[in-house]
């Protein structure tokens, strides 16, 4: 099989996505193992595609910084069938505008439905870092679920638009046992390996208890990570994080205000214009909050 070693990577992999934006990128992938191939836009329709011309860019003294489409450390293939963008790549982008004497303040545009975990944590402690020498502000445009969320979360402030969803907050893991097919298809792959767990959780065979087990385990590890980064970021308490921020779903707007999965309810464009207003002033401090600079832009 061409995609065989890629199938292979993708399931039993931890995910922060969207379990239905998962399951179309699975099928996408699962049609190309078996020789189907999909046009650009038939991939678009069943994932959601990425927001045309992912470019960062300057407004004023105002930094935009999208995060777009599914999330993954090194896009790669990810990237040919689902659109997305690494965390490398925002990581880079961010330092860049942190950097920039000429940006007062640095707006994180997010539609993303989640992704990997793979580098989200480093992204995610990047973001957190940095919080207290510019004003860093999420804007969920018009979602942000599960890693994507993660990354959010880490901003000074989130401000969601009224059309929009965040949350998600959980890790999953899938396996796909092939086996019953090569059987119905009259043949069966057989591994040789070295290293009692070696090859556990192959796609060839029937997942074991002991398999299970261990998977379960990695998932419940990152999803304590995702937690505990939700938590240092909103403020909150892990058990509050766990207990409530919509408990693995993702809600609408008023009520990601109502649950702090964001602070309030507003445009990019309204945040942009907002900052714009009052760096105009010359009243920008790193511990100004989005009200504040509301407040200020009426006055």
């Amino acid at each position: 099989m061409k995609y065989s070693n890629v199938i292979s990577a993708f399931f039993n992999h931890p995910w922060a996505i969207l379990p239905e934006k998962l399951a179309a990128i699975s099928e996408i992938l699962t049609l190309r193992a078996s020789g189907g191939m999909l046009s650009d836009e038939e991939i678009a329709a069943r994932t959601g595609g990425n927001k045309p011309g992912r470019k960062k860019s300057i407004k004023g003294s105002v930094a935009i910084l999208p995060i777009y489409g599914v999330i993954s450390q090194r896009m790669g293939m990810m990237e040919d069938i689902s659109g997305g963008t690494s965390t490398e790549l925002i990581g880079e982008e961010f330092d860049a505008m942190m950097g920039d004497a000429g940006v007062g303040a640095v707006v994180l545009d997010v539609s993303s439905p989640g992704g990997s975990v793979y580098g989200v944590a480093e992204l995610g402690d990047k973001i957190h870092a940095a919080r207290g020498d510019k004003p860093i502000i999420a804007v969920v445009n018009s979602l942000a679920a599960s890693a994507a969320y993660w990354l959010a979360a880490q901003a000074d402030e989130i401000v969601i638009t009224p059309s929009g969803q965040a949350g998600s907050i959980g890790v999953f893991v899938e396996h796909l046992d092939v086996s019953k097919f090569e059987e119905n298809e009259g043949f069966k792959t057989t591994l040789i390996s070295s290293g009692k767990y070696k090859v556990e959780g192959s796609i060839y065979e029937p997942l074991s208890d002991e398999a299970r087990a261990a998977m379960q385990k990695v998932t419940d590890d990152y999803y304590s990570m995702f937690v505990d980064a939700v938590a240092r970021g909103r403020n909150a308490t892990k058990s509050a994080v766990r207990n409530g921020y919509g408990e693995g779903r993702v809600v609408g707007a008023s009520e990601s205000v109502a649950q702090n999965l964001a602070d309030r309810v507003g445009t990019l464009e309204e945040v942009v214009g907002e900052l714009q207003a009052r760096q105009a002033k010359g009243k920008t401090g790193a511990n100004t909050t989005l009200a504040q600079l509301a407040i200020s832009a009426a006055e």
